[in-house]
C-alpha cells in the first residue's frame, strides 16, 4: 500500500503490523510477537492501533521510545495522506456535532464529527481507508467534508459520551421540572462514571450530572460553574485558573440539573431565593475520593451553582511541589515553627491559601500537639486535625469557635478567615495566651495585611507583639514541560517584570507553545509565587496606628523579602512559567 493511496479496506492487525515493519517502526520479530499475543475475542475487538500501543513495543524509528497511540495515529494519518486531529472536548459543540449523523451511523463507520460550525464538516475517522460513508453524509448534510485521522480510543470514547449527553439533554426536556431528578436520593457517596449506551433507557438528569462530574475530573477542573441565562444555561470549568465554556443546556434542563446537585448536597431544593451551601463526596472512575463544595446564588435568570472540587491528595503535597522552596520556605518554617503568635496567609479567592494552610498543618500535626480548626466550611476532612465548622444559624461564628477552642487545650489553631474585629481580637487573645494561630486575610500583598488588621480595629501594639509574619501568594500556570520553547531575553520583556529593581536577566526565557499534553494551552498545572514578610525587631517599630506600607515593604525587602513579582521573576528565570503569566496574576502594587 503506497503512501496517500486510498483503498476501501478495513484495518486489521496483520496488515497494520506488516505496514509498520515495512516503514521501519517495528521489527519482524516484534510484529510476530504482537500478532501471537492476541488470544481472545475481547482483544480482537480492539482497534489495531489501540491493541499495538497496549503491547508497548519499541519504536524502531525513534530508539528508546515506545510506539504510543499518538505516534501510531500520526503514522496512520501519514499513510492515508490525511491530517491528524486531536479531539479536545472543551472545544467541541456537542449539540451541533451530534446533529450531523446518528449514533448508529457514527459507531458503524468509526467516525465522529468534531467541527460542524464552518462551511465544511470535519469528520474524524479511525478507518481512513474506508470511505463508503462519505457520499451518504454529503447528500444528507449538503456540506463538503474534510476527513482527518484521530486517536481511535478517543473516537470511541467521545462518540459514546457526546451522544449519551445529547440524548440525555433531549430526553430531559420532557421531564425537567418534575420529580424525576432523583428527589428521593440522599446518598452520601455519589457513584459516577457509568455512562450508558445512548439507546438504553436511562434517567436523563442523573446521566447528565454523572457526565458533568466525570468530565470535570477528566479535565482537571478545580471549579464547575452552572450559570442560568435567559434561554440557555452555560456550563463552564475553571482549569489551571482559567474558565472554559463546556456546554449549553436548555433553561429547563439547567434548572433540573441544579436541583439534582442541590439534592446530592443536602440543600433545600424548594428554597431558591436565598444562597445555600452544601457538599458532596464522590469517587472518580479511578477510585479516588473527591469532595465537592457547592454554593448557590440567586440571579436574574435563576440559581447559579458553583462546585469547587477538592482532591484530598492535596494534603499530601510537599512544599516543593507547591512551589515554596529555598529562602522562602526557610522563612515560612521559622514563622510557623514558633510556639505562639499569629501567622497570616493572604490573597484573593482561588490563590491557594487553603492548600498552603492544610499542607502546613499536616506537617505540624504530630502526635504531641493538638491541632484544631474552625472553618467555613470544612473544605477537606483530615484525620490528624480536630475540625469544626461555623454555624451562623445557631450563632456559632469564627469568634465563638475560637473562644470554645481555647477551652479545648489546643496547641495550634487554624481560623478559616479573619473577617471582623471580634474574630481578630479572639485570634490575638489566643496568641497572647501561648497558642499558634494560622489564618487568612483578603489583601493584595503582605504589607497591606497589617493595615487591614488596623482597619478592623486591632491596636498597633497588639499587632507588634502577636504577629509572627504574613505570606501573600498567587498561583501561576506552569509551562508545559513537553512543549515549552526557549527564546532570547528581550530587555523590555524582562524589565516589565522586575522594574524598578535591578535584577540580572537570565540567559534565556521560555514561552508557551501548546501540544496534546496541555490541550494546546502551553501550560500544565500551577505553582505558587510567594511574598513572605516576617515581623522582625526592625519591622515592629514601623507598625503604628498610621503604618506606612511603602516604608514597611522597603525595610522588609532589605531583609530579604521578595515581592510577588520578584518571586514570579525567579520562577520565570528557572523556566517554570512565563513573564505574561506572572504579570497576569501578580499585582502591580506588589512590585
Amino acid at each position: 500500500m503506497a503512501v496517500g493511496e486510498v483503498v476501501e479496506r478495513l484495518l486489521d492487525l496483520g496488515n497494520v503490523l506488516n505496514d509498520l515493519v515495512t516503514d521501519g517502526l517495528l521489527t519482524q520479530q516484534d510484529a510476530n510477537a504482537i500478532a501471537g499475543s492476541q488470544r481472545n475475542r475481547e482483544q480482537s475487538l480492539l482497534h489495531p492501533l489501540a491493541y499495538i500501543a497496549g503491547q508497548r513495543p519499541e519504536n524502531r524509528a525513534d530508539p528508546g521510545k515506545q510506539l504510543s497511540i499518538e505516534s501510531l495515529t500520526q503514522w496512520l494519518a501519514g499513510r492515508a495522506g490525511l491530517d491528524v486531529a486531536h479531539i479536545d472536548p472543551l472545544k467541541i459543540d456537542v449539540t451541533s456535532v451530534t446533529a450531523v449523523m446518528s449514533f448508529q451511523f457514527a459507531r458503524r463507520h468509526n467516525i465522529l464529527c468534531i467541527d460542524a460550525g464552518g462551511d465544511e464538516l470535519m469528520i474524524a475517522t479511525s478507518q481512513p481507508f474506508m470511505t463508503s460513508w462519505l457520499e451518504d453524509l454529503k447528500q444528507t448534510t449538503r456540506k463538503p467534508i474534510r476527513r482527518v485521522v484521530a486517536n481511535p480510543v478517543d473516537i470511541a470514547k467521545y462518540t459514546l459520551e457526546f451522544y449519551s449527553l445529547a440524548k440525555s439533554v433531549f430526553g430531559a426536556k420532557g421531564i425537567a421540572g418534575t420529580n424525576k431528578a432523583g428527589v428521593a436520593n440522599f446518598e452520601q457517596l455519589l457513584q459516577i462514571g457509568s455512562l450508558k449506551d445512548p439507546d438504553a433507557q436511562d434517567q436523563h438528569i442523573i446521566n447528565i450530572v454523572d457526565w458533568l462530574l466525570q468530565y470535570a475530573f477528566d479535565q482537571r477542573a478545580s471549579d464547575i460553574h452552572l450559570e442560568p441565562r435567559r434561554e440557555k444555561g452555560k456550563i463552564r470549568f475553571r482549569i489551571d485558573g482559567v474558565l472554559h465554556q463546556v456546554y449549553e443546556l436548555p433553561d429547563a434542563v439547567m434548572t433540573a440539573v441544579t436541583s439534582r446537585l442541590k439534592i446530592l448536597g443536602r440543600m433545600n431544593v424548594a428554597e431558591k431565593r436565598r444562597p445555600q451551601d452544601g457538599r458532596v463526596k464522590t469517587v472518580t472512575p479511578e477510585g479516588n475520593e473527591v469532595e465537592l463544595r457547592l454554593s448557590t446564588l440567586p440571579t436574574a435568570f435563576g440559581e447559579k451553582l458553583v462546585m469547587r472540587i477538592f482532591d484530598p491528595d492535596v494534603l499530601l503535597r510537599g512544599f516543593q511541589e507547591l512551589g515554596l522552596c529555598g529562602d522562602d520556605l526557610k522563612r515560612w518554617h521559622e514563622m510557623t515553627g514558633r510556639p505562639h503568635g499569629i501567622v497570616l496567609v493572604t490573597g484573593p479567592t482561588g490563590s491557594g491559601k487553603t492548600t498552603t494552610l492544610y499542607s502546613t498543618l499536616k506537617e505540624l500535626a504530630t502526635e504531641d500537639v493538638n491541632v484544631s480548626t474552625i472553618e467555613d466550611p470544612i473544605e477537606m476532612v483530615e484525620d490528624s486535625f480536630n475540625q469544626s465548622q461555623v454555624q451562623p444559624k445557631i450563632e456559632f461564628s469564627f469568634a465563638a469557635g475560637i473562644r470554645t477552642l481555647m477551652r479545648q487545650d489546643p496547641d495550634i489553631v487554624m481560623v478559616g478567615e479573619i473577617r471582623d474585629l471580634e474574630t481578630a481580637e479572639m485570634a490575638v487573645q489566643a496568641a497572647l495566651t501561648g497558642h499558634l494561630v494560622l489564618s487568612t486575610l483578603h489583601t493584595n500583598d503582605a504589607p497591606t495585611a497589617i493595615t487591614r488588621l488596623l482597619d478592623l480595629g486591632v491596636p498597633a501594639h497588639l499587632i507588634k507583639v502577636t504577629l509572627n509574619g504574613v505570606m501573600a501568594q498567587r498561583l501561576v500556570r506552569t509551562l508545559c514541560p513537553h512543549c515549552k520553547e526557549a527564546v532570547p531575553v528581550t530587555g523590555a520583556e524582562w524589565d516589565s517584570l522586575v522594574t524598578p529593581w535591578k535584577v540580572k536577566s537570565p540567559q534565556q526565557l521560555y514561552r508557551p507553545v501548546g501540544c496534546l499534553e496541555c490541550r494546546n494551552t502551553g501550560y500544565l498545572g500551577r505553582q505558587g509565587i510567594y511574598e513572605i514578610l516576617p515581623v522582625t525587631e526592625t519591622i515592629q517599630p514601623l507598625i503604628t496606628a498610621d503604618t506606612d506600607t511603602t516604608a514597611l515593604r522597603l525595610q522588609a525587602m532589605k531583609e530579604g523579602m521578595r515581592t510577588l513579582r520578584l518571586s514570579g521573576a525567579q520562577k520565570v528565570g528557572a523556566g517554570t512559567t512565563s513573564v505574561e503569566e506572572v504579570l497576569r496574576v501578580a499585582p502591580a502594587s506588589g512590585k
